[in-house]
């Protein structure tokens, strides 16, 4: 068994919580991404660009009965929409057989944030369920509680590839005979201010200017890109092996066929063509793929000077002179960091079986430099598109890259 099933997923994001209008705005090109003020002590006032989820954290009950981070909260959701679509109830999977894998790449930043305002602005006292409740396995313990799984539960905090790394972990379990079935993606939920004035302080979120309400401010690829749209949100999957999904008569319309990870080893946050060329080698090679079999990649995308340049020649030195069509999704959903991997291979999913690559939005054309096939403007028709990338690459070198395909 090389593939695993992806018999169901599901998400939060700002881009809305059902597939429905999920793909609408994906396939529209239309963005979530507006610029909101921040004012820090000590800091200059800023406009940076978010892509926040319309998603009321408050409304969900934790199965611990403990106060939720946001980003649990949006796990859980998550991951009930996946398992419904994958018709699997609680108590149908057998439990010793039924594994977490979940990324992400701050844990609970935002409720670690809340808790020094608290404790260091307002002199309050600090709750009890603070440590549970900001701990990066909290979303795991969730999740286990409400599923009843007691298999591996392994989460994975490797930046902005984390939940690819975790997607592809479960992959490896699937195929050496240790699960069944495998619940897998990453949240994400850090748009405080204090986690906001960390990101920009680096210089790396796109700056918008005034009277502009910062829709077009991520243009991953593009000669004037400026930086990226920090975002939230959560994404799910269920993946089974063939034999488990066939004997309890699943359908599925998709597999995930490859996957691969490495690291750079050369720069913390200077990402390097020849290692990302590297990973996506060796996913292709795990997939049994060729690169002329890959019709369309979801590419990391990140509209950094340094990332899209770096990226793009990592392409180059995959695909060659005939790229596939690529699209950069974090130009409408925001970089979700931990979680993005998930919700950018939910995106890859969504365009194999509309067999069509959504448009990088606020971009015309691709950087003059780069020798890629940008899908700009509208969605672009893929008929034979058969197998799909998506790129992960993170702060501290690690690749991550996901294959998937369509089953006919």
């Amino acid at each position: 068994m090389r593939a695993a099933c992806i018999t169901g997923y599901g998400l939060v994001s700002p881009l809305g919580q059902a597939l429905e209008a999920f793909d609408d705005a994906l396939f529209a090109g239309r963005s979530a991404v507006r610029a909101e003020p921040l004012v820090l002590p000590g800091a200059d006032p800023a406009r940076p660009a978010l892509a926040r989820c319309g998603f009321d954290s408050a409304g969900v009950q934790a199965p611990s009965r403990l106060p939720l981070d946001r980003g649990s909260a949006m796990a859980l959701a998550a991951a009930d929409a996946a398992m419904q679509a994958a018709g699997l109830g609680a108590g149908s999977v057998d439990g010793d057989r039924f594994g977490l894998y979940w990324g992400s790449g701050m844990g609970g930043a935002a409720t670690f944030d809340a808790i020094c305002r608290s404790v260091y602005g307002e002199q309050r006292r600090i709750r009890p369920t603070a440590v549970v409740t900001a701990m990066p396995n909290a979303p795991l313990a969730e999740l286990a509680l409400r599923l009843g799984t007691r298999g591996a539960a392994m989460g994975y905090a490797c930046a902005c590839a984390s939940a690819a790394v975790a997607i592809g972990e479960a992959l490896r379990a699937l195929r050496d005979g240790r699960l069944d079935v495998a619940l897998v993606g990453g949240s994400e939920a850090l748009l405080s201010p204090g986690v906001i004035g960390a990101w920009q302080a680096m210089r790396v979120l796109a700056p918008v200017a005034a009277g502009d309400d910062g829709a077009a401010a991520c243009r991953p690829f593009a000669a004037d890109r400026s930086g990226f749209a920090l975002g939230e949100g959560a994404a799910a999957l269920v993946l089974e092996t063939p034999a488990h999904a066939r004997a309890r008569g699943a359908t599925w319309r998709t597999e995930l066929s490859g996957y691969a990870s490495n690291c750079d080893a050369q720069h913390i946050t200077q990402p390097d063509p020849a290692g990302q060329a590297r990973a996506m080698n060796a996913a292709l090679r795990d997939a049994g793929l060729a690169a002329a079999d890959v019709g369309h990649v979801n590419a990391h995308g990140t509209a950094t000077t340094a990332g899209d340049a770096a990226e793009a020649e990592s392409l180059r030195r995959v695909f060659g002179a005939a790229p596939p069509a690529v699209s950069a999704t974090k130009a409408i959903v925001g970089h979700l960091l931990g979680a993005g991997g998930a919700l950018e291979l939910v995106a890859m999913l969504r365009a194999l079986e509309r067999r069509a690559a959504p448009p990088t939005g606020a971009v015309a054309r691709a950087d003059a430099a780069f020798e890629i096939d940008l899908v700009c403007g509208q969605a672009r028709a893929l008929p034979g598109l058969r197998h799909a990338m998506s790129n992960s690459f993170a702060f501290g070198g690690t690749n991550a890259v996901l294959i998937a395909s369509r089953v006919a």
